[in-house]
């Protein structure tokens, strides 16, 4: 897979994932997909986990928009850089979020396998992500990681 074809499968990933089209995301995953969001502290394996994973991730923030901007890669990694927009819900963090939907840089680093996307590392600035949401960025990480953040 060249890394023209790999951007093709990272932006139609984005694009469902911007439409929070479940089933159409999972279309592009591996069977045995790793999903790892450290700002997050969440790993899913699998396409079951990722399915628990996104439908989780979509209802924290129902309006979550990414846009790719970039991209570098060789023949087994792909990194892309855009741009997400997403409102904070619910009380999943820890904290009564404002409601102002936030716009922050994000950096994913996807492999491949068999055609399709067998993993993705998934980073944002959480701390701009909490500011912008109005909320407390060490009760988000205490709530989200418990003693270890």
């Amino acid at each position: 897979m060249n890394t023209h074809q790999m951007f093709e499968l990272a932006q139609a990933l984005a694009h469902a994932k911007s439409r929070q089209d479940l089933s159409a995301a999972l279309r592009f995953l591996h069977q045995d997909v790793l999903l790892e969001s450290p700002p997050f502290g969440t790993r899913a394996r699998g396409l079951r986990e990722n399915e628990k994973a996104l439908a989780r991730f979509f209802a924290s923030f129902p309006d979550y928009q990414v846009t790719l901007d970039g991209h570098a890669g060789n023949d087994a990694t792909l990194v892309c850089w855009g741009t997400a927009r997403m409102t904070m819900t619910g009380d999943r963090f820890g904290a009564t979020p404002n409601g102002r939907r936030a716009e922050l840089p994000v950096f994913l680093q996807f492999t491949f396998a068999d055609g399709l996307i067998a993993g993705e590392r998934f980073f944002l600035d959480l701390a701009e992500l909490c500011a912008q949401s109005g909320v407390s960025t060490d009760q988000v990480r205490h709530t989200l990681l418990g003693g270890s953040a």
